[in-house]
């Protein structure tokens, strides 16, 4: 680049885009990068702020911010999500369905920690819907070594650091434990909140149950879904560590695997996660009847885009995992669940 005054860079390139700031009214490109400055364009930069520009010297070694953001787009970019357009070195990833957001935190950092470089992005293992802005990337010079750029690329690798699950259409099933709600002796509440949950997300109710706290009766009801052709079956109750409480090992005893039983999220430490062949089954402890927001909704999400989740992915969760009940609840725009 070639630093000139305004008035003798007539015939020049710009190789920078140039915006206009006029407060409540606009923001917004007034000259592009590759204009070839005219005479009449002289008032329009000096009303800018602009006695001096920059234009464009051809140099081997050296990108153009806008060349440099598309690399960084191209490491990014995965699947379901699409760029906007290079606007003054910016670059957007936009989702094109909703589903679960998938971030490479080790990847993002190590592009960050490059230096003149950076994306910026929302978290990931969170819900996004069309239209949703992902991240952001860009380079903080105007122009910026090619060696640079090949740094990104080894720390980047082939794979790109973001992509999203969609959401499938799961069969849910839901079964409610505890002998007070069996025998009638209360109302059961718990379903009815489960339900509106799985609708959050287009997920079909197929059937629901009431048992007793008898493990074999709780199994059967298991059995029953899967056989009924459940693809994710919650029970909601009996998930504390009382005698009385026999949820858990009816799951257990129905399962090939258990992931887990506790978990660091308040509320939602008892919650229970474990899969008989590839189908989930829920243990759901009280709070998520009576909390606005549990461990049910870190993970919910994650099971109805088909992610397997993992020991590791439940231990992950103690940073963030504290909900502090704000009188007015803005989940997901908070720290609940996200970690540091």
């Amino acid at each position: 680049m070639r630093q000139r005054k305004v008035e003798d860079a007539v015939g020049s390139v710009l190789c920078h885009d140039i915006t206009q700031i006029i407060r409540g009214v606009t923001k917004d490109v007034v000259f592009c990068k590759g204009h070839i400055i005219k005479e009449e364009d002289i008032p329009v930069l000096l009303s800018v702020g602009k006695e001096h520009i920059y234009v464009w010297e051809p140099d081997e070694g050296m990108l153009h911010e806008n060349d440099a953001a598309e690399i960084l787009r191209e490491l990014s970019q995965g699947d379901h999500m699409h760029p906007s357009d290079v606007k003054e070195g910016k670059i957007e990833l936009i989702a094109d369905c909703s589903g679960i957001l998938k971030v490479d935190s080790v990847r993002v950092d190590a592009v960050n920690a490059l230096g003149e470089m950076i994306i910026a992005s929302r978290h990931g293992n969170f819900p996004v819907e069309k239209g949703d802005k992902l991240a952001g990337m860009r380079v903080i010079p105007l122009v910026i070594e090619k060696e640079k750029m090949e740094q990104a690329k080894k720390v980047c690798g082939e794979r790109p650091m973001f992509h999203i699950l969609p959401f499938k259409k799961v069969k849910a099933a839901v079964i409610t434990t505890g002998s007070e709600v069996y025998h009638k002796r209360i109302k059961d509440e718990f379903t009815p909140v489960v339900i509106d949950k799985l609708k959050e997300y287009d997920a079909e109710v197929i059937s629901t149950a009431v048992c007793n706290d008898d493990p074999s009766m709780i199994e059967g009801a298991i059995q029953s879904c899967v056989n009924g052709g459940a693809e994710l079956v919650i029970c909601t109750g009996g998930m504390s560590v009382d005698p009385d409480d026999r949820t858990p090992l009816a799951i257990r005893n129905c399962a090939d695997t258990v992931v887990t039983y506790g978990a660091p999220v308040l509320p939602g430490a008892m919650f229970m996660l474990a899969y008989r062949g590839d189908i989930p089954v829920m243990g759901l402890p009280g709070c998520v009847m009576y909390a606005k927001r549990t461990i049910f909704d870190l993970v919910l999400p994650r099971v109805l885009a088909g992610e397997r989740l993992q020991a590791e992915d439940f231990s992950r969760l103690g940073r963030g995992g504290l909900c502090l009940s704000c009188p007015v609840c803005t989940f997901p725009n908070c720290g609940f669940g996200k970690g540091a």
